[in-house]
């Protein structure tokens, strides 16, 4: 197994990197899986489904790891299941509510174009363990960006009426891409090892993905102002709490529970 070690030599800037990993995925996952049984045809019901499964399953991998790298004995399902809202990493994009369903999907479409964006720059991490994760998951992801991209197009560049709403979406959504690309300390570590790629060096790739997108969707895209941001330090905004308490209620009410 090929680990490079971080400078603080404890893992814990390590742990810090995987949780946000795995409850990005985790916590959008969730979100899409409240439209089984609501999307408005039932192709899209499917797809909606099967895009959260893959992040579930993306999410056992990074939390495993994490529970790996922590050393205390937590596995992915503790991690997942019983911690707190301030003890979750995940970008406040993903925690977004899921509006219409124009909405939902230009919240996966600026959400894969950075998840494909750092997976595969991952894939190349000088620890092992990321970077088959990373190969793994992002043959998936491409698949995820490759349907949202499609989507965005279609409905922005078509009647009037799905227009204004995808230029809505777009508009409300915005600010809170920037936290994506946002670093700290921990991040300039763990780039300096070769395990990570620095966040501010993922934004280019990410900008030509969605400036293509947008253009032929005839989408106007915004002006860079205030971007909100928070969640990769554990501040999340109201509607995080609602979701634990959907999300977790099993395991809390029935401590240590399995099927």
């Amino acid at each position: 197994m090929s680990v490079t070690p971080t400078p603080s030599g404890d893992g814990t800037v390590l742990f810090e990197f995987l949780q946000r990993m795995g409850d990005n995925a985790l916590i959008l996952g969730h979100r899409l899986s409240e439209w089984c049984g609501h999307a408005p045809a039932l192709e899209e019901d499917i797809a909606l489904a099967n895009t959260a499964l893959d992040l579930i399953g993306q999410t056992q991998l990074w939390l495993g790891l994490a529970g790996e790298v922590e050393g205390k004995g937590r596995t992915a399902d503790n991690l997942a299941y019983l911690r707190d809202a301030t003890e979750f990493r995940n970008v406040l994009l993903v925690e977004r509510p899921n509006g219409d369903f124009g909405k939902t999907l230009m919240r996966q479409f600026l959400f894969d174009a950075w998840h494909l964006v750092i997976l595969q720059a991952l894939r190349s991490a000088a620890d092992k363990r990321i970077a088959d994760i990373a190969e793994k998951a992002a043959k998936e992801v491409a698949y995820h960006l490759d349907r949202s991209r499609d989507l965005i197009v279609r409905l922005g560049d078509g009647t009037a009426e799905s227009h204004r709403r995808m230029q809505e979406a777009l508009d409300e959504l915005w600010p809170y891409t920037g936290e994506l690309f946002i670093g700290d300390t921990g991040d300039a570590e763990l780039a300096a090892a070769g395990i990570i790629p620095a966040p501010e060096s993922l934004k280019g790739a990410w900008d030509d993905v969605v400036g293509e997108t947008l253009a032929e969707a005839t989408l106007k895209k915004p002006a860079d102002g205030y971007m909100h941001k928070g969640g990769k330090r554990g501040v999340h905004t109201e509607h995080m709490g609602f979701i634990l308490a959907e999300m977790q209620f099993l395991q809390r009410a029935y401590p240590c529970a399995t099927w």
